[in-house]
């Protein structure tokens, strides 16, 4: 087997001549006795997937992106549990379960904002509660709620980080007919004046949560900055408008010792 300087599991860094990348297994003895060897003696596993990184972590090895990235990865409920206690300004957001939901209403005024506490990437599972018409037909389709207040905002901004530095930032401005700024959506890019308050506020986020392979989403509303949720797969299309490739950002950090 060809002698590699890094060892990953995930398929994210493939291609990459300095890392073998073995795939992801879903029993650990599927692996042969050479590429289990290769594994634990390795100084670092890249991109193990959250299966293997719970246990790496356990058994003392280092791994990237770290545990957290991979156990708060489309966890809204976890998100916002864990930006409250750091004190993280976040929107006002509370979780019903299926026995109290008609406490949402005792909370909070119309219009809301409400989501699928997982699965709501790219904007999907995301929406705007303006009547109990729409909160019933939205609690038909869930047993758990998670309901937000609604800040009025015509754009949002997406902080990339690697390794808790920020190698991207841009506006991502709504269209006029929806409220949603994700680009998969129509949401347009914009790199036009974006602010170094929201980049820092960002990168102190991400360390503090140790998120460090992340997109992170702000708004500002009303002279007030607040992390709306990390998002762990993250789209690419700002990176590539900028002529980022994102496999070359994390080779060099490897290549630099700085990963």
């Amino acid at each position: 087997m060809e002698d590699h300087r890094f060892i990953a599991l995930g398929s994210r860094l493939r291609g990459v001549p300095e890392v073998l990348t073995l795939g992801v297994k879903p029993n650990f003895m599927q692996y042969t006795a050479q590429q289990r060897e290769l594994i634990l003696r390795a100084e670092r596993i890249l991109f193990p997937s959250l299966n293997y990184a719970q246990f790496f972590t356990t058994i003392g090895k280092k791994i990237f992106p770290s545990l957290e990235t991979h156990l708060y990865a489309d966890e809204k409920i976890k998100q916002t549990t864990l930006f409250y206690m750091l004190g993280i300004p976040h929107p006002r957001t509370r979780v019903y379960y299926h026995l109290h939901h008609a406490g949402i209403l005792e909370d909070f005024e119309f219009p809301f904002i409400a989501k699928l506490a997982r699965n709501s990437a790219r904007g999907r599972g995301v929406y705007l509660i303006r009547d109990r018409e729409e909160l019933d037909q939205y609690l038909r389709t869930v047993r758990v709620a998670y309901i937000q207040e609604f800040l009025p905002h015509e754009r949002d901004l997406r902080v990339v980080l690697i390794n808790y530095q920020p190698v991207l930032a841009y506006w991502r401005i709504s269209r006029p007919d929806n409220f949603k700024t994700n680009v998969s959506l129509g949401g347009e890019i914009s790199f036009d004046d974006v602010p170094v308050e929201g980049i820092k506020i960002a990168q102190e986020s991400a360390i503090r949560c140790r998120f460090d392979d992340v997109g992170l989403d702000l708004i500002k509303s009303k002279e007030k900055w607040y992390l709306i949720e990390a998002n762990m797969k993250y789209g690419r299309k700002g990176l590539q408008m900028k002529g980022l490739e994102l496999k070359e950002i994390i080779r060099a950090g490897l290549l630099s010792g700085e990963i």
